[in-house]
């Protein structure tokens, strides 16, 4: 299948003579320096935003580089536990502040966060993993800047068309009726996220699909309201959620984190996705393989 990508290795730094006004020590009178800033490639390319988002048919966005003030975020327990510590990263490193990471669309935030780490820490990343095969746990190094970026456009497979306010319809194979779906932005992913945790552990887990349906289903034949939009939920054939499901992951533009894996040990291969642990944002925490 085409997957239509470009690498996320290729963020534009900014051009030295012309730095973005990001001053840094400005409140010391005399005395300011400009933080250095880089253009990231957006998955959606600005095509997904409606008219009137900063970001509609913007194919990039500038971020600063990440600093000592983020990394202070990033191990906040107060941010962590209320689950902002990223949001807070990005609203900070994002120059134009009229763009809040709740309203990003999730592949764009990925994005970003991606670059975020390897203009700040390097692309490689290592992590522990634990083989599918012998179970054998290890560390293993990722390249960040063998990540690809997919722009959506593989959603024709399934037949799905795009609607001029920014949403998808698709027929369902086997309740043949159509269902209108958007794309999650952060705020969304964040909500479903809290929804989750509130729950106990095993009804969370019963309750994933269903709410993942929720949040992203607009409509079911015209009807918008949330009681039949439920019932459907609740009803719809497992045929139909997969291929719901699927029109969904193609129609989102994203950054593949797919990459190969070899087994140190038993020499087992096989793709698998990229982990992302604590050791994303503090690779300095491991020497000689252990944890500092």
């Amino acid at each position: 299948m085409s997957r239509n990508r470009g690498r996320t290795g290729g963020s534009t730094p900014q051009d030295t003579a012309t730095p973005a006004p990001v001053l840094q020590g400005a409140g010391i009178e005399g005395f300011s320096f400009v933080v250095p800033t880089e253009f990231v490639e957006l998955p959606s390319k600005g095509l997904l935003y409606p008219e009137g988002h900063p970001l509609h048919d913007q194919e990039t966005i500038e971020i600063k580089q990440l600093t000592a003030k983020e990394e202070d975020m990033l191990t906040s327990r107060t941010l962590l536990k209320k689950g902002v510590a990223i949001e807070r990263v990005l609203e900070s490193l994002i120059t134009d502040k009229s763009i809040h990471p709740d309203h990003l669309l999730v592949g764009d935030r990925n994005a970003i966060i991606i670059a975020t780490r390897v203009s700040g820490y390097g692309n490689e990343y290592t992590t522990g993993v634990t083989c599918p095969s012998c179970e054998t746990k290890q560390e293993y190094t990722f390249d960040l800047n063998e990540a690809e970026i997919y722009d959506g456009s593989d959603v024709d497979t399934l037949d799905t068309r795009y609607n001029e306010d920014g949403t998808f319809t698709v027929a369902l194979p086997r309740l043949q009726m159509d269902v209108v779906f958007r794309l999650l932005t952060g705020a969304d992913e964040r909500e479903m996220t809290s929804k989750l945790q509130k729950k106990d552990k095993r009804n969370s887990h019963e309750k994933l699909v269903t709410q993942q349906l929720r949040n992203l289903i607009v409509s079911v034949k015209g009807e918008t309201s949330q009681e039949i939009i439920d019932y459907v939920i609740e009803n719809m054939p497992s045929t139909d959620s997969q291929h719901l499901r699927m029109a969904y992951k193609l129609a989102a533009p994203n950054i593949d984190l797919t990459q190969h894996f070899e087994c140190n040990e038993c020499d087992f291969e096989q793709d698998m996705e990229v982990p992302l642990t604590a050791d994303f944002f503090w690779p300095n925490r491991r020497v000689h393989g252990r944890r500092l």
